[in-house]
């Protein structure tokens, strides 16, 4: 721009030059000629390379083929409406047929110049709706919203720099071709140049003050955009702040708890109960807290929830009803972590130990017990229990309220003439010593369950009882004996008893026997 000022500077000079200086108009003439020249060829670069110049040409050259593909129908229209053409009219005809299929390729790659281009390139982008920032993932959004409109209002400056400065530069060139026209005897073409220049001018200079206004109010619409999206930016990052140092404070005090929970509460059982109980706790205040926070809309929530519990229950009926079930499991508290328990699923009985307690299943460890003795002469195997298992089938629980204690008995049969009374009475004395320390812990136990529940029949006492049997007498001795550990007592008893039994001559213990009957010479013999 300066190289072009000082141009013409040294023009206006050389042709206002006073007359008592000595110059040579021809020498003065060719300099002058020669600039003017350089800063149009200059000037010409530049236009050449803008947008508006390259879109104002190509609509024109779209107007101009649009008006040749109309003279060339007309043409052909008078033609085909002739009855019969000679030769040379079929020639013409298939010539403007020609001519018209090239012009209309032309017209299809100029398809977006069939109206003004200047309106579309003056007009701004449609901005969309500012996002709602109700969470942190949407200030994300947020963000990215922000940058695409910092991105349109960039491109939107350049285009209007970029036509103010062909404007300056459609100037600029006016007043050279001026002064060449003054300058220049044989300057037609530098007329017709000068022509064009000036409708040029007369287009673009009113999309230069529509693009100027529209400038401002685009630059002021997204400011206030702006302004807006970066207050709720704000405002949610400080809500996300306190929600994290709330959620923080919560997972603080649960390991506090935990911590104080594992110094003073020894009984494991207890401990699991507690833990379990302190790790929902947990879990619903952060679940409330996070709905509290983001959830602008209570009633909409209760809709949600319904559609999704609906949702849920049909789709995935097994396991809502047991995440149903494990609420039933939890606050009932008829089973819990810990307790022996016994089921039953397609004809086979399983007896284990509850170690875990999910909000899906039941986790059962397989102990050794009577069942997997008689019946499933395999153990130690983890079984998993749907939770909504407690709604469809009946589990029995070993240890219910802490009762540790369940009845127990062992049959044996005596012959119909041994001693019966002296068998019953050995049978009561061994089971008494081996299970006292039982009994005593069932009457409190017993008592216990007792406020709660109707019981009768609370006689704790080992009970014995002598039945007729198909080989002899049979004895059915019961007893009370630690819920863990039935076959280990079973064993001590069972051991002692046929021990006891073996020294009395007056007792004989039955069973099924057979006896061979032999003749030999009319006599028999039994074996």
């Amino acid at each position: 721009m300066i190289k072009k000022l000082f141009l013409l500077l040294s023009i206006s000079i050389f042709l206002n030059a006073t007359p008592n200086i000595e110059k040579k108009p021809v020498n003065i003439e060719k300099v002058s000629i020669v600039d003017l020249n350089s800063s149009k060829k200059d000037l010409d670069e530049e236009l050449h390379d803008s947008i508006w110049i390259t879109s104002y040409e190509n609509y024109k050259m779209y107007q101009q083929l649009k008006d040749s593909e109309n003279a060339i129908e007309t043409k052909i229209a008078r033609l085909e409406r002739k009855s019969t053409l000679t030769d040379k009219q079929k020639d013409t005809l298939k010539e403007l047929k020609k001519n018209k299929d090239e012009i209309d390729s032309k017209l299809k790659l100029l398809g977006e110049y069939t109206q003004d281009p200047f309106d579309k390139l003056v007009s701004t982008t449609k901005i969309g709706n500012a996002p709602k920032i109700t969470n942190p993932f949407a200030i994300f959004s947020a963000l990215s919203f922000l940058e695409n409109i910092k991105s349109e209002q960039s491109d939107y400056n350049n285009k209007y720099k970029s036509l103010s400065v062909t404007v300056e530069n459609l100037i600029q060139k006016e007043k050279l071709l001026q002064d060449m026209i003054s300058s220049i005897v044989d300057n037609e073409v530098y007329i017709k140049e000068l022509s064009d220049t000036k409708k040029l001018l007369l287009v673009l200079e009113p999309y230069l003050e529509v693009a100027k206004s529209t400038q401002l109010v685009y630059d002021k619409k997204l400011d206030e955009i702006t302004i807006s999206v970066n207050q709720g930016i704000k405002q949610e990052s400080m809500k996300t702040m306190w929600v994290g140092m709330i959620i923080f404070i919560l997972i603080g005090l649960l390991f506090v708890g935990k911590r104080l929970m594992r110094k003073y509460i020894l009984d494991s059982k207890r401990f699991l109960k507690f833990n379990k109980i302190l790790n929902v706790t947990s879990i619903i205040i952060v679940i409330l807290v996070l709905l509290f926070a983001y959830i602008e809309n209570a009633s909409y929530l209760a809709t949600v929830l319904g559609f999704a519990s609906a949702g849920i229950a049909i789709a995935m009926k097994e396991w809502f009803m047991s995440i149903i079930g494990w609420f039933a499991i939890f606050f009932g508290g008829s089973i819990k972590v810990g307790d022996r328990i016994r089921v039953i699923k397609d004809g086979t009985e399983y007896v284990g130990d509850i170690i875990n307690i999910s909000t899906l299943k039941i986790t059962l460890y397989e102990d050794v017990t009577l069942i997997t003795y008689n019946i499933n002469r395999r153990a130690g195997r983890i079984i998993f229990i749907p939770n909504n298992y407690i709604f469809t089938n009946m589990i029995a629980s070993y240890n219910h309220e802490d009762l540790n204690t369940v009845w127990d008995g062992i049959d044996f049969t005596i012959t119909f003439d041994s001693n019966i009374n002296k068998a019953s009475l050995i049978t009561k004395e061994v089971v008494l010593k081996h299970s006292s320390q039982y009994v005593e812990n069932t009457k409190i136990q017993l008592n216990k369950l007792r406020r709660r529940y109707n019981l009768r029949g609370m006689n704790s006492e080992p009970r014995v009882f002598t039945m007729i049997g198909e080989y002899g007498m049979k004895i059915s001795v019961w007893y009370y004996t630690n819920s863990f550990a039935t076959l280990s007592l079973r064993s001590q008893i069972s051991a002692e008893i046929i021990s006891r039994i073996n020294n009395e001559d007056d007792i004989t213990l039955a069973y099924p026997t057979q006896f061979i009957t032999m003749r030999n010479n009319n006599k028999e013999v039994e074996i």
